[in-house]
């Protein structure tokens, strides 16, 4: 697996925007990150490179949280046969993702979303890598349910 700093960009600023509802935010999120991402040394394991990008994003994310004031509105436009369809697309997908716990979701976003390797998101949460496949498993398992599914991911 060789590190690709564009596939990273993209999945760091999808973590971001997940957690923080906004476009902008995400955005400047994200650079501040590699920012301060390139004012550390490099480190030889792409696993030690990639927590270290999830680390400075979480914890950039968490500072966004606490200083965060007032939710604003987007004013974009867009059709009511769009915005209907969207909202039919993705309904129990929310519902079900909200079900569960900010860190669960944060988990399955990493894990499904971003590929982000299962050592490396068990090293950030502070847990071995079978507790966080159990935990896995588990969360799939809530999803399913929710969803009615017998197969998911």
């Amino acid at each position: 697996m060789s590190f690709d700093i564009d596939e990273q960009y993209d999945k760091i600023y999808r973590y971001c925007y997940i957690r923080v509802h906004h476009k902008e935010t995400a955005e400047d999120l994200t650079q501040e990150t590699f920012l301060r991402y390139l004012q550390h040394p490099r480190y030889s394991s792409i696993d030690k490179t990639l927590q270290l990008l999830y680390t400075i994003a979480g914890n950039l994310c968490t500072d966004e949280f606490r200083k965060k004031k007032a939710i604003e509105l987007d004013e974009t436009e867009a059709s009511p046969e769009r915005l209907e369809d969207d909202v039919l697309d993705s309904f129990e997908l929310k519902k079900a993702l909200d079900s569960l716990s900010q860190e669960d979701r944060e988990i399955i976003l990493l894990r499904y979303v971003n590929e982000v390797p299962v050592n490396v998101i068990a090293k950030l949460h502070n847990i071995s890598r079978f507790a966080l496949n159990r935990r896995i498993t588990r969360i799939l398992g809530t999803l399913r349910t929710h969803l009615g599914k017998e197969e998911l991911l």
